[in-house]
């Protein structure tokens, strides 16, 4: 195991896995991420609200997405900001606006599939359901039920023998609907109620919805040596997980010279335009308004976004032993080797020289080691919300992540030191 000498070792680790469980939808991430940031003395405040000059742990949160932020004592309207950004959503299978349906004496429930998941590793999953629901009071609340209530059936083999030859290929209208029941008779609104009755709420209460299933398997250490974890939704929530545990500790320390952040933001795997997405207004919003409640002006604003960076983390490819063809041959991240810097000149990372220069002197700071990516040039470049955070904010960012196997798999594979590795060179990186 690896060791560096920031504050997190492999309890982190075991910490994550609670927080995967703990965290099935983007709105579950927020809330696990807003109580861990109140039990390290941050106070939540309203958008709707008038901000004050007071110092100390604040956050926002607004659907998906939560913006935090420490203001250390003796801070001006003018201190740069330290970023720390990631996503909360992952690929998956979304409950549509009509949910009911079935077929030949199955009841189903009708879904929409959302950004890119690798649909096999649907199939054949004991799925739970969880979400946000809006009643009719316009009150929210988030659902949970975790257990198997859901699945994908798979075709047998012997219906489907070219299955064999020409590999598995899934309709994402026909194939990906999952049962939850058996009878001939769909009624509308059965989902809502079955949700009602769940939460003990009055039939017709609930008038609005976000829901998506989920595996119910929990996160698990795997290997001869339990030096690998195994996972749902890593994509991106271990770096969301990183990012508040990092700010967290960085709260505790006097005679900061900046104003640590944490971005996690919604829609990162279909665009993030969104009023909660990177390409909102959110964090824009927030850092302004941070200045002007410090008593700063346009210029104050100006000063500290021109001294401000940000650290866009976002898991990223581990070589992977069975196509290594299929990434550059010189640059090949490891399981357990430490955070990686994403690099790609046609700017689908932000990162540049003087950006490589920051993360290398905060992961020196740390004590951990990092490797460095780039995709084969016969390859698509995915992306993250680094371009779109140096683009609308005109803040210099850096482009980092785990390196991980299975991304966009319904369960994710990364070494077990990696996480905590992360969370050490972010903290290094916010202590400024």
């Amino acid at each position: 195991m690896r060791t560096s000498s920031g504050p997190f070792d492999r309890g982190h680790t075991d910490d994550l896995m609670s927080f995967l469980s703990a965290s099935p939808t983007p709105y579950h991430a927020v809330a696990s991420v807003a109580a861990r940031l109140e039990k390290a003395g941050f106070k939540q405040v309203a958008e709707t609200d008038a901000w004050d000059a007071t110092g100390g742990g604040k956050f926002v949160t607004r659907g998906g997405a939560i913006i935090a932020w420490y203001v250390p004592e003796g801070a001006q309207a003018h201190t740069p900001f330290r970023i720390v950004g990631a996503h909360t959503d992952s690929p998956n299978l979304r409950v549509k606006p009509r949910p009911d349906m079935g077929s030949q004496g199955w009841r189903q429930i009708a879904v929409e599939v959302y950004g890119g998941p690798l649909l096999n590793s649907w199939l054949d999953r004991d799925l739970g359901l969880a979400g946000r629901i809006t009643l009719r009071d316009g009150s929210e609340r988030l659902v949970d039920v975790d257990r198997a209530l859901l699945r994908v059936p798979q075709l047998a083999i012997h219906l489907d023998r070219s299955v064999t030859a020409d590999g598995l290929k899934l309709d994402k209208q026909r194939h990906m609907q999952p049962i939850w029941g058996l009878g001939d008779d769909v009624h509308e609104g059965d989902l809502l109620g079955f949700l009602e009755d769940e939460y003990g709420l009055a039939r017709g209460s609930i008038t609005g919805w976000d829901l998506m299933p989920y595996s119910i398997e929990p996160p698990s250490y795997l290997g001869r040596d339990k030096d690998l974890v195994a996972g749902p939704r890593m994509d991106n929530l271990l770096s969301v997980h990183a990012c508040a545990a990092a700010l967290a500790e960085v709260s505790k320390q006097e005679h900061l010279t900046c104003i640590p952040v944490l971005a996690a933001f919604d829609h990162e795997e279909n665009g993030s335009q969104s009023d909660t997405g990177a390409d909102g207004p959110l964090l824009g919003s927030v850092l302004e308004r941070s200045v002007f409640a410090r008593g700063g002006a346009y210029e104050d604003r100006a000063r500290a976004l021109a001294g401000s960076v940000c650290l866009s983390s976002d898991t990223g490819h581990a070589v992977h032993p069975n196509y290594s063809e299929r990434h550059d041959p010189t640059h090949h991240p490891r399981a357990n080797g430490g955070p990686i810097l994403k690099v790609n000149v046609n700017n689908r990372y932000a990162t540049d020289g003087s950006g490589r220069a920051v993360f290398a002197a905060a992961c020196e700071k740390a004590g951990v080691p990092f490797q460095t990516f780039v995709s084969n040039n016969a390859m698509p470049c995915g992306t993250t919300i680094g371009p779109i955070t140096a683009a609308r904010h005109g803040i210099k960012t850096v482009d980092i992540g785990a390196a991980i196997l299975s991304m966009h798999s319904v369960r994710e594979l990364c070494g077990a030191d990696d996480p905590f590795l992360l969370a050490n060179a972010l903290t290094a990186f916010l202590e400024g």
